[in-house]
């Protein structure tokens, strides 16, 4: 599958997951999970708090499957992205968040993940990614999210979602040999 109709695929299950009707029953919600809900786990991930979000995720989506689409077929990257939208929704438990919507979670953890593969292939500029992802999740986890970014999707940025992820990345990355990097087809 080339990595167009991939991104194609995922922008319809982000729409299809904001259907009024739909929506509420796959956001993360903390209680409807222990009340036995558990898809919510996963489904967490792929909901948004409004079409904005929706279209700001997409696009970052796009963007880094863009940039490290020589890392990943697209078996592994839905691999990838199952593991980390599992351990972000189990590890969303540690925190204090009660609900939660949004991919960009998984998208620090696909950053991180593309990252640490750039500098086990020697690729230039992982280290300048590893960096900069480092220091924008130091800098949320001190001062917070962007002020204009939670006005845009109506709740407070979940930095804790980015730190789960951006760490899950770069662990998962770490562990899976780097001689399983295959090119995607284009």
């Amino acid at each position: 599958m080339s990595i167009r109709n991939y991104i194609i695929i995922a922008l319809i299950i982000g729409i299809i997951a904001q259907i009024p009707p739909l929506q509420p029953l796959l956001v993360w919600d903390r209680q409807a999970i222990l009340d036995g809900e558990i898809w919510r786990i996963l489904t967490g991930n792929i909901t948004h708090t409004n079409w904005i979000h929706l279209a700001m995720n997409a696009g970052a989506f796009a963007i880094i499957s863009f940039i490290f689409r020589s890392h990943f077929t697209a078996r592994r990257y839905n691999l990838l992205i199952l593991a980390l939208s599992s351990i972000i929704g189990l590890g969303l438990f540690a925190t204090q968040i009660s609900w939660y919507a949004g991919f960009s979670g998984v998208l620090h953890g696909l950053f991180a993940w593309g990252a640490v593969r750039d500098i086990q292939t020697k690729t230039k500029g992982g280290w300048l990614l590893l960096l900069g992802l480092i220091i924008k999740i130091t800098w949320e986890q001190c001062f917070g999210g962007s002020a204009s970014s939670a006005e845009l999707i109506g709740v407070q940025v979940a930095t804790q979602a980015h730190l789960i992820g951006a760490i899950s990345g770069v662990v998962i990355a770490l562990f899976i040999p780097k001689n399983s990097v295959i090119s995607i087809q284009k």
